[in-house]
């Protein structure tokens, strides 16, 4: 008994799912080639027999989704069952309906739920049927910003263990407040405090990228202050974020508009903590509205 115990306690089952469309058989695939023993769409009463061979191979990983049909509804239960007698982790991956609907849309797939529904339909039917599951999860990864790649290092930096030095993949974005902030969003600065070139009209339809606009909102003292203290602040916070798990994180910098002040600290940003090592998007959600 003892060393079935201490098998156990090496094992390791990794359960995905999440919405359709948001990136599972890639988890999956990037799971696998970090070792895992890898099955797609398993059976939900496959998964107690399932989980009896894991000590034998050490690590395993799973897809269970909405292609389960009723018998998705008995997973929150199995999966407490599971977390006694194997060590498992829960990730779900989930994506905002804008682009899942894209992702649909460039692929031409039905969505599993049917074709008697639009896909807009069907995505909210899907988040309800599994928001009971959503909760038990860690991580939850949302992929709207992800292509393949850097969905595949994302899990990497989250599974491949204490070995290796931690990553972490960090999105910095602008966007205007007058369209709402990004539901993302781990971090939210708000920039409208800066002077705003947008009163001025030589500025006013150019954005934060151009380099006499950028100039002049770093021509204030409060805008080089306001940089170095965030700097400063974000490379404080990071590792200890990385050190609670933290495999990507997404900082928002928010100005009237979302063409301006935002999108040159966005900029100003990203450029601080790519200094410091850090591998960083930039994004800029609200640049071209009106």
């Amino acid at each position: 008994m003892a060393k079935a115990s201490s098998a156990s306690a090496r094992s390791e089952l990794v359960i995905i799912t999440g919405l359709s469309g948001s990136g599972k058989g890639t988890a999956l695939k990037a799971l696998e080639d970090l070792g895992y023993y890898s099955v797609d769409n398993l059976p939900i009463d496959l998964i107690p027999k399932f989980a009896e061979l894991v000590p034998h191979v050490r690590r395993a990983a799973i897809v269970v989704d909405i292609r389960e049909g009723s018998a998705l509804d008995r997973f929150p239960a199995l999966y407490k069952r599971l977390q006694r007698k194997i060590a498992t982790r829960l990730l779900f991956l989930e994506a905002d309906d804008p682009n899942l609907v894209r992702r649909f849309s460039e692929t031409r797939r039905p969505h599993p739920l049917g074709a008697d529904r639009s896909v807009a339909a069907s995505v909210a039917r899907e988040r309800e049927r599994l928001a009971p599951i959503r909760r038990l999860a860690d991580p939850i990864i949302n992929t709207s910003k992800f292509n393949v790649h850097e969905l595949r290092e994302t899990i990497h930096a989250a599974f491949k263990g204490q070995h290796r030095d931690p990553e972490i993949l960090i999105h910095v974005t602008s966007f205007g407040f007058r369209h709402g902030v990004p539901a993302d969003s781990d971090l939210v600065f708000d920039v409208r405090f800066l002077p705003n070139p947008n009163y001025i009209p030589a500025f006013k339809a150019l954005s934060g990228k151009n380099a006499g606009v950028a100039r002049y909102i770093r021509s204030f003292p409060q805008t080089v202050e306001f940089i170095e203290r965030i700097s400063d602040l974000l490379v404080y916070l990071l590792p200890h974020y990385i050190a609670e798990g933290k495999s990507y994180l997404t900082i928002s910098f928010g100005c009237t508009g979302g063409r301006h002040r935002s999108v040159m600290m966005a900029g100003e940003i990203r450029k601080h903590l790519a200094a410091a090592g850090y591998r960083v998007k930039e994004t800029h959600r609200d640049l071209r509205k009106a």
